[in-house]
């Protein structure tokens, strides 16, 4: 499998990497057939393994921990987040130096691993000075706890912000973004994959599926039902909303593109990520031994121009039809931030 740098880290990561949300109780709960599904990625030759603190809470790493054990730790990059609430205290979650500094001994003690490759921030947190957040990621740098760290669905904005703080203040840098990228969500196009281009940040986006919509789960002409994992938002695949008829309208021609081009609908979801130039990694998120072999097929697929032409004529450059599929939403833009 192509192996491509990390930003400008120098490390060399394949790209497709595998998503490990999916192991655990959001997905399948039996440990031993999710590190069969571990294995025979890395056997497919996926040396990228990506997960986090509050995927099945906590139950997700244990797994990833206990597939790379007997010698197989050293050969892959591993990377794990945090934010997310782990509790009813709260002060676990966000990125202070308080929640950072317990959540990586967490991660730690659950991977059974003395070091992460990639530590990123789960999601913006508004209520954190972000160079409060570079100081305590810079420190666990300086330990030898983590080699990197990156972030997860920042807009351009805090990712520019991110990279003056830890110029300005001596810190290290984010070296990676994790945002949602799929035929049916391409807002990023319009200024997260430049910024990350011009600040020579790695992207490894997830969700190239759009959480099932891609995979023929959903179509018009089946029985529509909601997400296949509790850990996807309901309202994501509420039919009744208009923009998920829309996105519904856009996967038919999607899946008619796919048979007049004999390319599967999944491996064209996944091809047509990997081909932006911005694009380190696509995160695969395999819940079965059957998803993993459909997907990890894609790494070999690469869409001509006129195919991606018509990719554009579904839907353009920098639409996302769903907003809710954007994984994050501007505080600024909720009501209570707009009312007095």
């Amino acid at each position: 499998m192509e192996h491509r740098m990390l930003g400008r880290t120098g490390v060399s990561v394949s790209k497709l990497c595998l998503g490990a949300m999916m192991f655990g109780a959001w997905g399948e709960p039996d440990h031993d057939q999710s590190i069969r599904i571990i294995h025979a990625a890395l056997d497919a030759g996926i040396n990228f393994i990506d997960t986090a603190d509050v995927y099945s809470a906590g139950e997700s790493e244990e797994i990833v921990g206990k597939a790379l054990s007997g010698g197989k730790r050293d050969t892959v990059v591993l990377a794990t987040k945090v934010g997310f609430p782990m509790g009813d205290d709260l002060s676990q979650r966000g990125a202070s130096r308080r929640r950072i500094m317990r959540g990586v001994e967490e991660s730690l003690r659950r991977l059974n691993t003395g070091w992460i490759d990639l530590y990123q921030i789960h999601r913006p947190d508004p209520n954190t000075d972000i160079d409060e957040t570079l100081g305590a990621l810079t420190d666990l740098v300086h330990q030898g706890k983590i080699r990197y760290f990156g972030h997860s669905t920042f807009p351009a904005s805090e990712i520019t912000e991110a990279q003056w703080t830890a110029e300005h203040r001596g810190r290290e840098r984010f070296r990676c973004e994790q945002p949602p990228y799929s035929i049916l969500v391409r807002a990023i196009e319009h200024d997260v994959l430049p910024t990350c281009q011009r600040h020579g940040i790695g992207v490894i986006s997830y969700s190239p599926l759009a959480g099932g919509w891609l995979s023929g789960r959903y179509r018009k002409d089946t029985d529509l039902q909601g997400p296949a994992s509790s850990a996807r938002p309901a309202g994501r695949f509420d039919m009744i909303d208009p923009a998920n008829q829309r996105k519904l309208d856009a996967v038919e021609q999607l899946a008619q593109l796919a048979e007049e081009t004999e390319i599967p609908l999944v491996q064209m979801a996944i091809a047509f990520v990997l081909r932006h130039p911005a694009i380190t990694a696509a995160i695969i998120g395999p819940r079965t031994m059957e998803h993993l072999t459909s997907q990890v097929t894609a790494a070999d697929v690469v869409l001509p121009d006129e195919v991606l032409d018509s990719i554009d004529q579904v839907n353009p450059p920098g639409v996302t039809i769903n907003h809710l599929d954007n994984g994050w939403t501007q505080p600024a833009l909720q009501p209570a931030a707009r009312r007095r």
